[in-house]
């Protein structure tokens, strides 16, 4: 029980201390999600994919006395606390090493204190774990993903964990000793609580560092795997393997973190993968709204079961009230799948709060509602449907276009890899959509700019259609596949500065620009194939 046996080398940090952990999906990290909290200490797992000043930003916000390193990280972290102001405390670190990797001792010259196996063979085994003093103290810290901004600190209790992870159970419906393939990464919202959750009803885990689609499907076979969770990005990845046979036997996948395309979906069953659709944010600790299935919509086309299947759903049980509310009245839209709102929820798992920021708290807390930032419709069966973020809505000409609802067009096309739609100025209308591509691999003849164009046009209203189309080879993500929109919006934005003073014939607006930005937005525009002026 390596979890119970190093509890006696925590309880140096008082109560309420942070414990923080960079590393990928392996033993000790799951280990960690229990034997920080019976400290009593708050869990705060670290993205992986972050660069060195942002690693060191969270560390000196988050106040963390002691950090957990995976060695293949260790650079990063000693890198990130170099970056610390003279005379501010850093944490005391810890090695998890490989076994078959060389590593550093903790020895007096090392950087760390103890390598986590030391902790482990040091420890009691019969140590009492410290039980929370109230079910509403901090249990996790989450940093958001930053897909819209920079990372806020979400803080959650006991309670709401609990709360989620029985929710997260009961509305999958996991039996007792599935197999657990971890393609979610377990610094994303505590991997949606299924460490908790598969150790609660004695699953099996199969832990993996790195995202592999071979791999995934190696270990699919190799072991049994009955359930697995990620973003929509995993299930394109999973689709476009070459050459893959259908899975013998069904495999449950829950998906959530973006919307899915419905293509995506229809293309994912086809492989004999079931998918179910939950929405949530790490505000919630996961999802706590799903598109639940009714036995009747297995007699629709599989085109028509995909498309349902790609909505959002109703409500969990940890979820007391979700609706979809005009955000400046409060009061709920029309249900007829047009009508746009804001998605707010009520119920036990939402957080307690942003770490050191009221503002921020106060700001998203209103009457008892978490207000989330989501724009959707509530269609008439009750189901809601997300249509974008607030802050990704475009406005062209005055008329509200979905970045979702052209990416899922994007999607149907089958040279088309990933796709993501944000907003680029435009002096008449405002804004119009500018759509980055990545084409697949073994695409047999790449599609033209015009060509994409036309293929949005045929199946979008004219005013929803891309005028702008960049191919790149990867689109800037989060370590859980979301795609990192307020970077493609800046992109879009330096490009119609760009573009537009070479096309007027003027200097003036790149002359005013900052060298750096200048200097970015020519080596963004090198290498990607980027055409369309309007």
């Amino acid at each position: 029980m390596p979890p119970r046996r190093f509890l006696h080398l925590l309880p140096r940090h008082r109560r309420g201390h942070v414990v923080s952990v960079l590393s990928p999906n392996i033993p000790a990290m799951y280990e960690l999600h229990f034997a920080v909290p019976m400290s009593g200490a708050v869990l705060n797992t670290i993205n992986t994919r972050l660069d060195t000043r942002t690693v060191s930003l969270l560390l000196r916000h988050s106040q963390s006395k002691l950090l957990f390193v995976d060695h293949t990280l260790s650079s990063l972290v000693l890198d990130a606390l170099h970056l610390f102001p003279p005379n501010t405390p850093t944490p005391l670190l810890v090695l998890i090493a490989d076994h078959d990797a060389p590593h550093p001792n903790s020895s007096d010259s090392s950087p760390f204190c103890a390598t986590y196996e030391e902790m482990v063979e040091s420890g009691d085994p019969d140590f009492q774990w410290t039980l929370p003093e109230d079910e509403w103290d901090p249990m996790t810290l989450n940093y958001t993903s930053g897909t819209t901004s920079s990372p806020k600190g979400v803080v959650h209790g006991h309670r709401g964990l609990f709360i989620i992870t029985v929710n997260s159970l009961l509305d999958w419906a996991v039996p007792r000793q599935p197999v657990y393939l971890w393609t979610l990464p377990m610094f994303h919202a505590n991997g949606w609580s299924y460490p908790y959750g598969i150790a609660a009803v004695g699953g099996t885990n199969v832990c993996v560092r790195k995202f592999d689609a071979h791999v995934i499907y190696d270990l699919i076979r190799r072991h049994g795997v009955t359930h697995m969770c990620g973003a929509p990005v995993v299930l394109n990845m999973l689709t476009n393997v070459p050459n893959n046979e259908p899975l013998r036997n069904p495999v449950q996948i829950m998906t959530s973190g973006a919307p899915p395309p419905a293509a995506v979906l229809s293309r994912t069953e086809s492989l004999g993968f079931v998918v179910s659709h939950g929405y949530g944010l790490t505000e919630t600790a996961g999802p706590v709204v799903s598109c639940a299935w009714k036995p009747g919509w297995n007699k629709l086309p599989a085109t028509e079961r995909a498309r349902l299947k790609s909505r959002q759903g109703v409500r969990m049980v940890a979820m007391t009230h979700v609706d979809v509310v005009d955000p400046d009245t409060g009061a709920p839209v029309k249900r007829d799948g047009s009508s746009l709102g804001e998605v707010v929820f009520r119920g036990g798992s939402v957080m307690l709060g942003y770490l050191k920021d009221p503002k921020g708290t106060a700001s998203c807390m209103k009457d008892g509602l978490f207000y989330t930032g989501d724009v959707a419709v509530m269609h008439a069966d009750g189901y809601l449907e997300i249509k974008d973020r607030s802050k990704d809505m475009i406005i062209s000409g005055g008329e509200n276009v979905s970045s979702v609802e052209v990416e899922s067009v994007l999607y149907t096309n089958a040279a088309v890899n990933e796709a993501a739609v944000v907003a680029r100025p435009d002096e008449f209308w405002g804004e119009t959509p500018c759509a980055f591509v990545s084409l697949k691999a073994d695409v047999a003849r790449r599609p033209t700019e015009k060509e994409i164009i036309e293929y949005c046009r045929g199946k979008l209203p004219h005013y929803m259609v891309p005028k702008t189309v960049v191919f790149k080879e990867e689109l800037p993500k989060t370590s859980t596949g979301k795609i990192q929109k307020f970077v493609l919006r800046e992109m879009a934005a330096q490009c119609y500065l760009i573009r537009g003073s070479l096309r007027n014939g003027y200097t003036v607006r790149v002359r005013s620009m900052p060298v750096s930005m200048i200097r970015r937005t020519t080596v963004s525009m090198i290498r990607s194939t980027t055409v369309s002026m309007i």
